[in-house]
C-alpha cells in the first residue's frame, strides 16, 4: 500500500504496484467465479476446499457403490424370477401327476389303461428333470443342486450394498425326480435315484395296481409340499430384495444430496459475485491507469 510521499518518487510507482496487485487478485477471483459458472461446481480442485473435496469424493464413491448395488438387486431378482417361473411349471406337472394318479387309483380302470397313465406320469417326471436342466442364468444351473450334482442346493450370495457386509444369502434346493420323490416308491412303482432320477410304473411285465397308485399319492403330496417350501423361500428372499431396493434408492438420494450441497455451485450467489467482481475489475483498471499517470505530477517540480 502506498505511503505518504510515495507519489514524489518516479523509479518505483508504489501506487501502481498496489493497483496491479488488487487487479490481479480480482482477475483471479473472477476467473474462479467463471469456472464455477461454467462447470456448475463450487469445488473444481482440492485447493478450493480441501476438506469439502475429500468429503464429497467419499460421498460420490459411496453413491457409485450404491448404484451398482441397486443394479445387483435387479439381477438377483431376475435370478429368482427365473427360478420361480420354473417352479410354477414343475408345480403344474405335479398337479397333473396328482390328477392322473388319482384316476389310476380307481378300480374301474384295467391294467392297460393304468399302463397308459403310468407312461404319462413318467413323461411328466422327465419334463421336471428337463426343466431343471434348462433353468440357467448366465451359465449357472439354478435347479440342479451344488455343482450340478442333482442334490443339495445352489447357494448364492448377492452383494446388495456398498459395504463388504451388505450381502443377502439365497439357497435354491435341487429340483428333480430323485429329490422330490425320494422314498415315494410303492409296490410296482419305483423311483430311480441315479442322476436326476426317474419314475417307473411297472415291475417287469406287471403294471402298477390301483393300490400302488393310492400309495403313490402320498409321495406326490410330499413332492407338492416340498415345492411349496421352495416357492416360499424364494418369495421371502424376493421380499427382502424389494426392501433393499427401496432402502438403496433412499440412500442414493440422501448421499447425492449431501454431495451436491458440498460440490455444486449456487448459481444465484455465483452470478451476484460475478457482477461484483466485474465492477471491481473496472474500478481497479481505472485506478491502475490513474496510478500510472501519477509520476507525471513530478514534472511540475522541474517547471
Amino acid at each position: 500500500m502506498a505511503s505518504f510521499g510515495d507519489l514524489n518518487r518516479v523509479n518505483t510507482n508504489i501506487q501502481s504496484l498496489d493497483s496491479q496487485l488488487s487487479l490481479n487478485r480480482i482477475n483471479r477471483d473472477l476467473s474462479d467465479n467463471q469456472l464455477k459458472l461454467s462447470t456448475g461446481l463450487r469445488i473444481n480442485k482440492a485447493e478450493d476446499d480441501a476438506a469439502g473435496y475429500a468429503i464429497a469424493t467419499k460421498l460420490n464413491s459411496r453413491v457409485a457403490g450404491l448404484e451398482q448395488a441397486m443394479s445387483n438387486v435387479g439381477d438377483a431378482k431376475s435370478v429368482l424370477d427365473i427360478a420361480e417361473s420354473s417352479f410354477d411349471t414343475v408345480m403344474d406337472n405335479l398337479i397333473e401327476m396328482k390328477s392322473l394318479s388319482t384316476q389310476a387309483a380307481n378300480d374301474t380302470l384295467g391294467a392297460e389303461e393304468r399302463g397308459y397313465i403310468g407312461d404319462q406320469i413318467s413323461k411328466l417326471a422327465e419334463d421336471i428333470n428337463d426343466i431343471a436342466d434348462q433353468t440357467v442364468f448366465q451359465d449357472t444351473q439354478l435347479l440342479n443342486g451344488a455343482d450340478g450334482g442333482y442334490s443339495g442346493s445352489v447357494d448364492l450370495t448377492f452383494q446388495v450394498g456398498e459395504r463388504a457386509s451388505d450381502t443377502l444369502e439365497a439357497s435354491i434346493d435341487a429340483v428333480n425326480v430323485s429329490e422330490l420323490f425320494d422314498g415315494a416308491g410303492t409296490g410296482s412303482i419305483s423311483v430311480s435315484t441315479a442322476g436326476a432320477g426317474a419314475l417307473s410304473f411297472a415291475d417287469g411285465a406287471t403294471q402298477a395296481s390301483a393300490a400302488d397308485y393310492r400309495g403313490f399319492l402320498e409321495g406326490i403330496d410330499g413332492a407338492i409340499e416340498s415345492m411349496n417350501g421352495r416357492v416360499n423361500e424364494i418369495g421371502m428372499t424376493q421380499s427382502s430384495l424389494s426392501i433393499r431396493e427401496v432402502t438403496l434408492s433412499q440412500s442414493i438420494s440422501a448421499n447425492s444430496s449431501a454431495s451436491s450441497r458440498i460440490m455444486d455451485a449456487d448459481f444465484a450467489k455465483e452470478q451476484s459475485e460475478s457482477v461484483r467482481l466485474q465492477i471491481l475489475q473496472q474500478t481497479a483498471t481505472s485506478a491502475l491507469a490513474q496510478a500510472n499517470n501519477g509520476p507525471q505530477s513530478v514534472l511540475g517540480f522541474l517547471g
